[in-house]
């Protein structure tokens, strides 16, 4: 993930920390301004309690599963990568092992005429 993705992703986050601690914030001050006996007020606050950790666990469960999705998905492209780069490495090599034979017998002519030339070099000199 890049740094702007992360940031962004960041973002998302944080806002949705805060409109969730906003509407926790919200609820609470509903119930407690709300005209109802002790009894009722604290039965409503143990009743939003628990939807708001239903939620939490649900959230917590959704996370985990997209986790568990992205890690798949990296795992699998890791794989593809590393197949690719074994099938790149493999393209290299025969291609070095060709040139490497182009070059030597480029060698062996060029040695074979320089050979050659220093062999007419040196009969023309003896005809001298």
């Amino acid at each position: 993930m890049s740094e702007e993705e992360s940031k962004k992703s960041n973002g998302g986050k944080k806002f949705l920390l805060g409109a969730a601690l906003g509407a926790i914030a919200g609820a609470v001050a509903g119930i407690l301004t709300a005209p109802k006996s002790g009894e009722d007020t604290r039965k409503d606050i143990e009743k939003k309690g628990k939807e708001y950790l239903k939620q939490a666990e649900e959230g917590v469960d959704a996370a985990k599963a997209k986790a568990g999705e992205v890690k798949d998905a990296a795992t699998r492209t890791a794989k593809v990568a590393k197949n690719e780069a074994g099938k790149v490495a493999k393209i290299a090599s025969k291609e070095a092992e060709k040139t490497a034979k182009v070059a030597t017998a480029g060698a062996k002519k060029t040695a074979a005429a320089a050979k050659s030339g220093a062999e007419k070099t040196i009969a023309t000199a003896k005809k001298k």
